[in-house]
């Protein structure tokens, strides 16, 4: 259901490829399962329909849809590229897209197993990212930015969780706001790095999705992936790789890392609750990560 009360189903997708994109509306058209400011819909084997549900403005769309084309050609994983556009109309008024699909398995419903691999791949993806962006670039109010502009949002996290490690963790949280900030040009940020973000197959990163939270700022909100992505023992391995991380964005980093990590528990714990937005599967890999992080590895 839409935050509108309309319920998403394989015949709606279908009516509006009809009114707007007819030759597409033969193609075989399968739920995918997951999702929450916007719904997947396959679209045969090279496609897929992604339905603005819960997202309250098209924002998160308009933004993929004008800046993706411009940054996949360069990246060296696969990432959804829009292909044709749907507007809002009687049947739904939201927006929706048809992009490329990208193959494989979320993370959160999968497993890396070559993990030297996968901090190379990592690496070498947020390499070709982070470059200076165009001034007409978005910038977000709540990414991008230094850790000591997120207090409110660690706080909550933080209390909401109460975490055994709390002394630990705030450690890591307080040496990051203590860090110098990026003092680059506004690079490009992906924004949203976690394991349902990413795609894995053959037991090593093959993919990047969900591009909505895409902004420009300190490339350290996409450096935390090295603790909330990759197994442990592999971060050193990463930055190894990146080779553009000097010791502050390292430390941001990871206090950054700790944010996400108890974001992802949170997930879990509302999931156990019934809330809504509840995710139960992303709560062990939020623990497995803040270990990850609190061990620096």
């Amino acid at each position: 259901m839409t935050d509108k009360g309309i319920e998403i189903t394989a015949d709606l997708v279908r009516g509006l490829l009809r009114e707007q994109h007819p030759d597409l509306a033969g193609l075989a058209i399968r739920e995918v399962p997951g999702g929450w400011g916007n719904q997947m819909w396959r679209l045969g084997d090279e496609l897929a329909v992604r339905m603005q549900r819960m997202d309250p403005t098209p924002e998160f769309q308009l933004k993929e849809r004008r800046w993706l084309p411009v940054l996949a050609p360069r990246l060296p994983l696969p990432v959804p590229t829009p292909v044709r556009f749907g507007e809002p109309s009687e049947r739904f008024p939201k927006h929706w897209t048809v992009m490329t699909w990208v193959s494989g398995e979320p993370l959160d419903h999968g497993a890396i197993s070559r993990g030297a691999h996968a901090a190379d791949a990592l690496a070498g993806f947020l390499r070709a990212l982070h470059v200076a962006a165009p001034a007409e670039a978005p910038i977000a109010t709540d990414r991008g930015s230094h850790p000591r502009d997120c207090a409110a949002g660690f706080e909550h996290f933080f209390q909401a969780v109460a975490p055994d490690d709390a002394a630990d963790i705030r450690a890591v949280w307080d040496d990051a706001v203590a860090a110098p900030g990026w003092e680059g040009p506004p690079v490009w940020v992906h924004g949203d790095l976690h394991p349902a973000n990413v795609v894995v197959s053959n037991g090593t990163l093959s993919g990047i999705v969900d591009f909505g939270d895409l902004c420009v700022g300190d490339p350290a909100w996409d450096l935390a992936g090295a603790w909330v992505l990759l197994p442990a023992g592999r971060a050193p391995r990463f930055f190894d790789k990146y080779a553009q991380a000097d010791e502050a964005a390292i430390r941001r980093a990871r206090g950054l890392a700790a944010m996400k990590s108890l974001f992802l528990i949170l997930m879990g714990q509302n999931g156990d609750r019934g809330l809504p937005g509840g995710k139960p599967h992303w709560g062990p890999a939020g623990r497995a990560a803040l270990e990850r992080v609190l061990k620096g590895v």
